[in-house]
């Protein structure tokens, strides 16, 4: 298998990672706090899942392709912005690598409202 050519890593993410800390009352507080940026490329939905996407507060699933070494993880959140300009949340669902580390593949699922565009 061949590497990923880092032209083909044509998108910045923003990496938000689920901390918790003491409320200061017995409790537990999480919040999702950026902790770092990675390069990828996001493929598009199926076209079964960008037909699903027409209905309301859709969510369907993408492979985004990373560096072996980036720091990305099951519960992650990967923010940016689509080729639009449209922002885009995607939540880790799995991070994969094949035998010989050339890439990692993230599966991430999209939610979308009312209204929003096609991933």
């Amino acid at each position: 298998m061949r590497r990923i050519p880092g032209r083909l890593l044509n998108r910045a993410l923003e990496v938000h990672r689920p901390q918790t800390s003491d409320d200061g009352h017995g409790g537990k507080t999480t919040v999702l706090a950026l902790v770092g940026s990675v390069r990828a490329k996001v493929d598009q939905p199926s076209p079964t899942e960008r037909m699903v996407a027409a209905q309301t507060t859709s969510r369907h699933s993408h492979d985004i392709y990373l560096l072996p070494t980036a720091d990305v993880r099951r519960g992650d959140e990967l923010r940016g912005s689509d080729a639009l300009g449209n922002p885009q949340v995607f939540r880790v669902q799995s991070v994969v690598q094949p035998s010989t580390p050339v890439y990692s593949k993230a599966l991430v699922e999209l939610t979308q409202g009312e209204g929003e565009p096609d991933g």
